[in-house]
């Protein structure tokens, strides 16, 4: 019933899965986030959620996608059919692809200030530059509604260009190419900063654990980011999944993805943070840290131009092989449901996703402030869009947790992970209980009407409805065991 090819080797999965997670939320919001919130006690959290929560649910969207073989769209509406459950759990699905398409709207602008930056360094427009001068360049450049579309356009151009290609000529391709050359330059980066910068205060900085440190904004951050990191609720996992080869372990792959976007991260930030305190700057900049402050240590470096230019090289792969994930699960429905080439499909996908765009990069500028926008939601454009991503995304992870937990059969889990009955029942338990609960936390805080002291209450009842719901599934699961 199924459109889709296989990943021609199973270890490409976990190539295009690791491609979609490792990306902007690397090298800029988790270092970024790291530096506002102390160092080692937001990793600390951050790495407790990726293997409490993040796993459990990468494993059963993984899940979903792989049983269905269809697009998120269309394999939920194929699983509600064959495990008879609610057409209501479609919307897993709808949430999915309404995340990837919004979230490219806007990472692909953001991700489009890379391409500015790989010319400021190669061409050395920052050498002996100061502090103020970079981010009068970075205002600059914000204040420019075309330069902003020019690179905004560029980007998501070649991003559609990859994926229009094909699963195998294009995807699989790209990513095998892709992504080891990002591991290289990214180990170029650490080893400069290492010879360079200060390792040592940068390692001290991140694996120095005081949880008194981390507020509960913190806590609450980190946790976000772990789901966030992995790619999850958006389709693009639940989309690589369907083209998964049967045979691939689905827990070992899961596991694998988990450690390298994590590795990813913690090299990102020795790196990046060994240059920042090697030049004496702050670390807490918050999100300038990676257009203001690092093209700062960069200039202030010797041999900083080159290498510089190559870690926003690195910037900017690491938002392709995210932003290719993105356009998938739109695309594949297109191709499944109204039986589009793929080249039509992802061009309807990117245009219209390109034109959304356009309100991000009027956000920054013409659009900053005092327009009718403002005065319906209260937000800018880009702020509202990023809103919306903030609460699609969770909840498509809440309702993925709850799906796979309660509708799905012991035989087909054990089927799918191919695992002990120890830790299935370790799973069963995490996406069913811990998981809601955590992601009810970070989606609670992402609707500003939500006071903070109604979280614990409103995450309690969370628990006592994903276990009443799950009985709704499976009355006889007891039985089943």
């Amino acid at each position: 019933m199924s459109t889709h090819n296989v990943w021609t080797h199973k270890g490409t999965f976990l190539l295009a899965a690791v491609g979609s997670a490792v990306g902007l939320g690397n090298l800029w919001r988790f270092p970024y986030l790291t530096g506002e919130n102390g160092g080692g006690a937001f990793i600390l959290i951050y790495a407790l959620t990726i293997f409490a929560v993040g796993i459990p649910i990468l494993i059963a969207e993984i899940m979903l996608g792989r049983n269905s073989r269809c697009s998120p769209i269309m394999g939920m509406r194929f699983l509600t059919r064959t495990h008879q459950t609610s057409r209501s759990w479609e919307s897993i699905g709808w949430l999915g692809a309404a995340s990837a398409f919004l979230i490219l709207s806007f990472y692909s602008v953001i991700a489009g200030w890379a391409i500015h930056y790989t010319g400021l360094m190669f061409t050395g427009a920052l050498i002996d530059v100061d502090a103020a001068g970079v981010g009068q360049s970075f205002d600059a450049l914000l204040a420019s509604p075309g330069l902003l579309t020019l690179y905004h356009t560029l980007f998501i151009a070649a991003s559609a260009l990859i994926v229009g290609l094909g699963i195998h000529k294009g995807i699989e391709a790209g990513l095998r190419v892709l992504m080891p050359s990002l591991f290289v330059i990214l180990l170029v980066v650490l080893s400069y900063g290492a010879i360079i910068g200060d390792l040592g205060a940068a390692a001290s900085f991140l694996f120095t654990f005081n949880l008194a440190d981390l507020s509960l904004e913190g806590w609450l951050q980190a946790m976000g980011q772990s789901f966030f990191t992995l790619s999850l609720g958006m389709g693009a996992i639940m989309a690589y999944g369907a083209y998964m080869p049967g045979e691939a372990s689905l827990t070992r792959t899961a596991f694998s993805i988990a450690v390298v976007d994590t590795a990813v991260a913690m090299v990102a930030g020795l790196a990046i943070f060994s240059l920042v305190f090697g030049a004496g700057l702050d670390p807490g900049e918050g999100p300038g840290l990676m257009f203001v402050t690092l093209p700062l240590a960069f200039a202030e470096m010797p041999g900083g131009a080159l290498v510089g230019g190559a870690f926003f090289i690195l910037v900017l792969g690491a938002a392709i092989s995210s932003s290719i994930s993105l356009i998938e699960p739109v695309a594949a429905f297109l191709v499944e449901r109204f039986d589009m080439t793929r080249p039509q499909a992802v061009a309807i996908m990117v245009i219209a996703s390109w034109a959304l765009g356009l309100l991000t990069v009027l956000s920054f500028n013409l659009w900053a402030e005092g327009t009718l926008f403002h005065t319906l939601f209260g937000r800018s454009p880009f702020a509202f869009i990023e809103l919306l991503t903030n609460i699609f995304m969770p909840l498509g992870g809440l309702l993925i947790a709850l799906f796979a937990g309660w509708a799905l059969t012991h035989a087909e889990v054990m089927k799918e992970m191919r695992t002990n009955e120890r830790w299935f029942r370790i799973w069963r338990f995490l996406v069913r209980f811990v998981a809601p609960a955590a992601v009810a936390f970070v989606f609670l805080r992402s609707i500003p009407q939500v006071e903070g002291y109604l979280i614990p209450a409103i995450g309690a009842v969370v628990i006592v409805g994903a276990f009443a719901a799950g009985r709704t599934f499976l009355a006889d699961d007891s039985q089943e065991l």
